[in-house]
């Protein structure tokens, strides 16, 4: 059930749409400029085709393009004008968005940045990618965690990246925080799409969650996306896909983050993110609340280490043409 797209609005709905964007090429300050119009343009589109949108959500590298160029001049900044420029979209719309960035970082690499912006123009929710799609990607790891804001009607919204969506602990955090709705935005090619449907699925599922996921679209002359934009409700059934891989289509659903809360306050069976807190609770009181798992306490204790650890042969970017890394996470480049 998703209100006809969102035409059929009900009191406790919030409509999203899911912007297949074409893949676009930038390679200098003129192309980024001429990009951030196309995005603008593009909010505006949404607005007009549905008028009881709440949120538009564009894709990772929706002004960036896949070329992995970390070329300080097309970088952005939170007080730069293509941020700018997209705020004054959602108010000029009356639309909240969820927008992508490549971030300058003075002291390393790029961070792959991810923002949802009020329809006032105030950021309310700035993400770092935590996973990069190593070893393609040269980003930063993210250092600020999953955080969660306060949206439409009052729903509670996080959001992941691309591949941050193949780790269960990604989606698992932003439940654990609050989250009601989760986004995933990606720029990822067709080799990836049965890995992307399944895991938007099971993503909504294991967490009595929400999930509105959007790739790029389109070829670039090199890569080719895939749109796939997918609206999956707390049971992880899809109530819309752009499955046609139409570029610049908008897809569109309303969702219902009242029945999240029904669901997860009310549910005995595969109360998921309860019940893992909460093992055998018929058996013992309140349930085991141990941590069972080496790898949670592992990582914990700076200890991560498989038992394959050792045989593993890719660990650095050089097969893709960055240098080999000797900075640790959280150093600065010297000089900075």
């Amino acid at each position: 059930m998703n209100g006809f797209g969102g035409l059929n609005k009900s009191e406790n709905g919030v409509v999203i749409g899911l912007v297949q964007l074409q893949l676009p090429v930038v390679e200098t300050k003129a192309q980024l400029t001429a990009q951030t119009a196309r995005v603008v343009e593009l909010v505006g589109k949404a607005r007009r085709n549905l008028g009881t949108m709440d949120l538009v959500v564009f894709p990772e590298y929706m002004l960036h393009g896949l070329s992995m160029d970390t070329n300080p001049e097309i970088m952005c900044t939170m007080d730069g004008p293509e941020v700018a420029a997209l705020k004054q979209a959602c108010v000029d719309n009356k639309i909240w968005g969820c927008f992508s960035i490549m971030e300058l970082n003075p002291g390393g690499y790029p961070y792959n940045t991810g923002l949802i912006i009020d329809d006032q123009g105030e950021v309310q929710l700035y993400y770092r990618k935590m996973h990069p799609w190593v070893p393609v990607e040269p980003w930063e790891p993210g250092d600020m965690g999953i955080p969660v804001c306060t949206g439409p009607k009052g729903a509670k919204i996080g959001l992941i990246i691309c591949h941050d969506g193949m780790f269960p602990e990604m989606s698992r955090e932003a439940a654990y925080k609050g989250a009601e709705i989760m986004i995933r935005t990606a720029g990822y090619t067709a080799p990836i799409r049965q890995a992307w449907r399944f895991t938007n699925q099971s993503n909504s599922f294991c967490n009595l969650m929400i999930t509105a996921n959007v790739c790029m679209c389109g070829s670039d002359g090199t890569f080719d996306s895939m749109g796939e934009g997918m609206i999956i409700d707390h049971e992880g059934t899809v109530i819309a896909h752009g499955e046609t891989g139409r570029v610049d289509e908008t897809i569109t659903a309303e969702v219902r983050p009242d029945l999240v809360r029904e669901a997860r306050a009310g549910w005995g069976v595969e109360n998921n993110p309860y019940q893992f807190g909460h093992r055998g609770y018929v058996a013992v009181a309140g349930g085991a609340q141990d941590c069972p798992y080496t790898y949670m306490t592992d990582l914990a204790a700076g200890a991560y280490h498989l038992p394959w650890e050792d045989e593993v042969k890719v660990t650095d970017g050089t097969d893709f043409g960055f240098p080999k890394p000797s900075r640790k996470f959280g150093e600065k480049e010297p000089g900075q």
